[in-house]
């Protein structure tokens, strides 16, 4: 049920309001020039010399990723440092399917109303520009790098067809199988060859068999990207692409021994060889649900309905949960139409009516969230203390 914004808050949607044309054309520019994984050139400058523009001051290649960029706002001395972090890359054939135009320009949006509503709030904002988190795994280099180290909270919104805070994600990682084996002509001299296309399908069917044995949260899917050159040739290079996935980091590490086993010896019952390439390696969700329950007050507060996540399955993986490892973090979503994310329905979405709504309302929680824990410390020591309590729990 909605409650009455505070007066504070309401200059924060004020100038968000006034800002909204302008977004909105900057969002749909970034819909219209969809760009891939570590190529997201134009959207990287079109929000960071926004920023600029805004007086933030802006450092473009962050963590020597040519796409990232850090742009910064400090009011007056002595207050928190909050990140809002902004995806801007998009999918392979469907563009802005995941809705990263809308999420780029909500936290351009958030903290620029939040600058023109209180230029004299103390605290420091960092705009955080993410690039690739669909497969290149941006944030796990900038958190790597230490991009996050200093932040005392990071925020971001996703567009959805739901709207919630709190919803979970799991460990990923992505391995390349490569087989090798011995090229020969398929029907005069069968003798002379090695199969890799069969190491890689028994590799493919062991993979399968393992998985009445794993539990609910494991998740193993691949495709063949390379099967042969010819049907007339024992094939002697092959190549399968697999995503593996499970509740934490460490039981993500069990499962895949276990997968590169049935590859080890199924590539060995054909004679043939391999090679196994590891991808980054996504961090489980890690939730701060202090922060969670303010961002909620302010969503509630104008009027947006906040729904339950699914209590089980229903996520996917972000390297969201590897900035979760650094500092509090959250990665609310926000219901923009119907449609699942990764459909060209979608792509549709996030350039509609609903899409531009869902992106002020992403906007909005964002700047209200952000203001709150640089005016109010016993929220900030709430948050703070519940993630200090979580990094004892790993042993850190």
């Amino acid at each position: 049920m909605a409650t009455t914004i505070l007066a504070e808050k309401q200059e924060i949607l004020t100038a968000l309001d006034q800002r909204d044309e302008e977004l909105r054309e900057l969002a749909l520019m970034i819909h219209a020039n969809p760009e891939l994984s570590f190529k997201e050139y134009k959207a990287a400058e079109w929000l960071s010399a926004y920023l600029e523009k805004e007086g933030f001051q802006v450092e473009r290649g962050t963590a020597g990723l040519e796409t990232a960029f850090t742009a910064i706002w400090e009011g007056n001395p002595g207050g928190p440092v909050i990140g809002i972090l902004a995806e801007y890359d998009a999918l392979p054939n469907l563009g802005h399917a995941c809705g990263h135009n809308l999420i780029g320009t909500a936290a351009v949006g958030a903290a620029v109303a939040l600058k023109d509503a209180y230029p004299e709030l103390q605290g420091t904002i960092k705009v955080i520009g993410t690039p690739a988190e669909e497969g290149g795994g941006g944030k796990i280099y900038m958190c790597d790098h230490g991009t996050f180290n200093d932040l005392d909270a990071a925020m971001m919104v996703h567009p959805k067809n739901k709207t919630m805070v709190l919803r979970g994600g799991l460990a990923c990682m992505t391995a390349t199988f490569s087989f090798y084996g011995k090229e020969s002509h398929a029907a005069s001299a069968p003798e002379k060859g090695i199969s890799a296309l069969d190491a890689l399908i028994q590799s493919y069917n062991a993979i399968n068999s393992l998985r009445q044995f794993f539990t609910d949260d494991v998740r193993i899917h691949g495709i063949i990207t390379k099967g042969g050159d010819a049907a007339n040739i024992v094939p002697g290079h092959c190549e399968a692409q697999f995503i593996i996935r499970a509740a934490t980091t460490n039981r993500l590490h069990e499962i895949k021994e276990k997968v590169y086993e049935a590859v080890r010896h199924s590539s060995q019952s054909v004679g043939a060889k391999y090679k196994i390439e590891e991808g980054l390696i996504y961090a489980e969700r890690n939730n701060n649900h202090a922060l969670a329950e303010l961002f909620k007050q302010n969503w509630e507060a104008m009027g947006i309905e906040v729904e339950d996540p699914p209590k089980q399955g229903g996520i996917g993986s972000s390297d969201i949960g590897n900035v979760g490892q650094v500092t509090a973090t959250i990665h609310p979503y926000i219901k923009i139409g119907e449609n699942t994310n990764h459909t060209f329905e979608f792509t549709e979405d996030t350039k509609s009516e609903g899409g531009m709504k869902g992106m002020n309302q992403a906007a909005a929680g964002l700047a209200m969230t952000a203001y709150d824990l640089c005016t109010n410390p016993d929220a900030l020591k709430a948050i703070r203390d519940e993630f200090e309590a979580w990094k004892k729990t790993q042993g850190r």
